[in-house]
């Protein structure tokens, strides 16, 4: 399945491109929350090479939470979408038993021209946009192990908006895409892997890492997510014994807002990584072993 919906409506002459998507808080500071909560949802229609157009706002915030926390968080939900170009139209809110935020987003692409996950062919390369390891910080944090700055780092990573990315991989030509979230670099990987019936080489010393997402994983602060998605793809990995487990770990860490995955011809790819700017960098190659994700330390 690709990161939206796509639909043409009888005589329209763009494409339509359709997403939704809602998470709780990993920040404390309300409009933070807001923004990287819109950032998050609008991510998959950039993951499609398309351009977001309109949303339809969603929060649950429980009782006790004042209604000035509520605007905050409203108006980091607003800037990010202003930033965006995106005009919110509507919305909904409800009691809820936690805060949750997010987005009904509907975008525009123009016809046939959509990214999906089917067009990786063997050859091409894979580069990723952004450094791993929001989910791995924000679980340290919580138990009180995050090193001095991983905060920060992961905060900043996940406000910036995948925009730029989305237009540098149209620009590259690129078919296939999608972006990093909750079933991490290896999960969202074999997505692609599986819908385009082939595997790939994934050169894990060469993914970017989030300052402290490492030491997050060598201190066991893993998300329960996290170590789902290592069952989710154990049956595709080979050469996990050759790897740090904590870099392993890492590579299955589940994002929020995280970066796109961009499959590129190998001629291209080096005008595409000058486009991103770091952390960008070429993470895997796509191979001919179908159903198979080779790791190796190079």
């Amino acid at each position: 399945m690709d990161d939206a919906a796509v639909v043409r409506p009888p005589g329209a002459e763009h494409e339509l491109v359709l997403s939704v998507d809602v998470i709780t808080p990993i920040v404390d500071d309300p409009v933070l929350f807001g923004a990287i909560a819109a950032k998050n949802a609008l991510s998959d229609i950039y993951a499609m090479g398309a351009q977001p157009q309109l949303a339809l706002s969603f929060v649950g915030m429980p009782e006790v939470v004042e209604l000035d926390v509520l605007a905050a968080v409203l108006q980091g939900v607003q800037q990010a979408c202003a930033e965006a170009s995106c005009t919110i139209v509507g919305g909904h809110s409800i009691r809820d038993s936690e805060p949750k935020v997010g987005l009904t987003v509907i975008g525009s692409v123009a016809p046939g021209q959509a990214w999906t996950h089917q067009g990786a062919q063997p050859g091409q390369l894979v580069v990723l946009s952004k450094a791993l390891g929001t989910g791995l910080i924000a679980h340290a944090v919580k138990a009180g192990k995050a090193i001095d700055g991983a905060l920060e780092a992961a905060t900043a990573s996940m406000l910036l908006s995948n925009a730029a990315a989305c237009t540098a991989g149209l620009e590259s030509d690129v078919r296939a895409a999608t972006d990093v979230t909750g079933f991490g670099l290896l999960g969202h990987l074999s997505h692609i892997l599986r819908e385009s019936g082939v595997g790939a080489r994934v050169f894990a010393d060469r993914v970017p890492l989030l300052s402290g997402a490492l030491e997050a994983a060598a201190a066991d602060c893993v998300p329960g997510g996290t170590k789902r998605n290592r069952s989710y793809v154990d049956g595709w990995l080979s050469g996990t014994q050759q790897l740090d487990p904590a870099r392993l770990t890492a590579l299955v860490d589940a994002q929020t807002s995280g970066g796109l995955l961009l499959v590129v011809d190998a001629p291209r790819a080096d005008a595409l990584l000058a486009a991103l700017g770091a952390p960008a960098a070429i993470v895997a190659e796509i191979t001919d072993a179908a159903g198979k994700i080779e790791l190796t330390s190079g």
